[in-house]
């Protein structure tokens, strides 16, 4: 059976918060846009109970992966059992992006967290899979041991760890 499907679209849940939340991602990451918002009528209403007008839908974009934000209502939380994770190069990168998902939420250990939404991301240098998969196996252990100690990901202490 062929797959007909032309792209994956993350749609992510929130009670209300879904314009909030679509412009502070888009706030955080350089290369991102607000897409088209959708509007609840007055049909449904019995079912979801939303007011005619208010925000069903956003639309927004993060280094061009199509993302869509619903106003689904208080029935449904995001968990860890899915999470974005952004590779960063640098640890001027892992800072920034940890600092701006961070404020409002929870830091987690080796590099997750949760930001104010209750969204879970992972925050990862690039060097980190490097180290972790290192072929000198005492090195690799090293570096786990190092991360698992860390709850923002430090690439300087991961490196140093590893040698």
């Amino acid at each position: 059976m062929p797959i007909a499907a032309k792209s994956i679209t993350p749609c992510l849940w929130f009670d209300t918060e879904a314009e909030v939340a679509a412009n502070h991602y888009v706030s955080i990451f350089p290369n991102a846009k607000l897409g088209k918002i959708s509007r609840y009528g007055r049909e449904g209403k019995d079912i979801h109970g939303k007011d005619a007008l208010s925000v069903m839908t956003v639309g927004f974009e993060i280094d061009g992966l199509k993302f869509l934000a619903l106003n689904g209502g208080p029935l449904f939380k995001f968990t860890e059992a899915v999470s974005f994770q952004i590779l960063c190069d640098t640890q001027e990168d892992v800072d920034y992006f940890w600092s701006k998902l961070a404020e409002g939420g929870s830091e987690g250990r080796c590099g997750w967290l949760k930001d104010k939404f209750g969204l879970s991301w992972q925050v990862v240098p690039t060097a980190l899979p490097q180290l972790l998969q290192n072929s000198n196996a005492e090195k690799a252990r090293r570096a786990m041991q190092a991360m698992l100690q860390m709850r923002k990901l430090d690439i300087a202490a991961l490196e140093k760890a590893a040698a």
